[in-house]
């Protein structure tokens, strides 16, 4: 209250043209920085824009600064009011990133990923990059590199395909016309599998089916030599096992399309 009553029309005004200012001139550099930015080229540009969001922060503090030491008197009890609520205001605003870091220690004993681990988290996959104290990175299939903070680990269920191993399961999917020899069909596939270049061969390959409204599904199960090779063992298995299917002669039915039963 006290800081209130030092408050006066003239520290208003002073005030508010201190901040309209300070509001032209972070105007003014995000229009003057991407302008030079452009005119030069490779990592020299990236740099000068980078620039843009910290000389805005240097503006914002500044101005802040020097509009509180206009408004309030700079005595001792005043700086500790000062500095009480806004440790307060920070406290609210930063509580997820103290969320965040304290979710990054507990990793460090949880150990819920790792660096080289395939994880899926909020509909992102990829694999684990590099670890920080507050986020880890992604690189997706796609080559994207995606930034999650550890705080997802309170609210998000978090998927390890091989959690610190070199032992990721793939599994490549064949639908079916339900009118085919079961046994030539789970050979094929076996025999498939057992050819591929990335196959880690002392693991188990297992073939699962099952029935579904329009067709009879068949999952092909194994491991590759490499977690990075998962996408090319699930391309490699799919593809060849369609040519081993097609040489038996089994149908490939089309989802939500009825068969006549006479199609080749």
């Amino acid at each position: 209250m006290e800081l209130l009553h030092q408050i006066n029309q003239e520290a208003i005004i002073r005030g508010a043209l201190l901040a309209g200012f300070a509001l032209v001139l972070i105007g003014l550099s995000q229009k003057v920085i991407p302008w030079i930015a452009d005119r030069l080229s490779g990592r020299h540009r990236l740099y000068v824009l980078a620039t843009v969001p910290l000389i805005r922060l240097v503006i914002i503090l500044a101005s802040l600064w020097i509009i509180i030491s206009i408004v309030v008197d700079p005595t001792t009890e005043n700086i500790f009011a000062l500095l009480g609520a806004l440790g307060l205001a920070l406290g609210f605003a930063f509580k997820d990133y103290i969320g965040s870091l304290i979710a990054g220690i507990v990793t460090l004993y949880e150990l819920p990923y790792r660096l080289g681990d395939w994880i899926s988290v909020d509909g992102v996959y990829g694999e684990v990059k590099s670890i920080g104290m507050r986020s880890y990175e992604i690189l997706t299939p796609d080559d994207t590199m995606v930034v999650i903070p550890h705080l997802k680990l309170w609210t998000e269920k978090i998927f390890n395909a091989n959690d610190g191993s070199r032992h990721l399961q793939c599994a490549a999917r064949f639908y079916l016309h339900p009118e085919h020899d079961p046994r030539q069909v789970i050979q094929a596939l076996e025999d498939t599998a057992m050819t591929s270049a990335y196959l880690q061969v002392l693991k188990p390959i297992t073939i699962v089916a099952s029935e579904g409204p329009w067709a009879t599904e068949y999952r092909v199960k194994a491991y590759p030599v490499d977690p990075r090779d998962q996408f090319r063992f699930t391309t490699d298995l799919t593809l060849r096992g369609k040519q081993a299917l097609m040489a038996l002669g089994v149908r490939f039915p089309a989802p939500g399309v009825p068969d006549s039963g006479n199609t080749a």
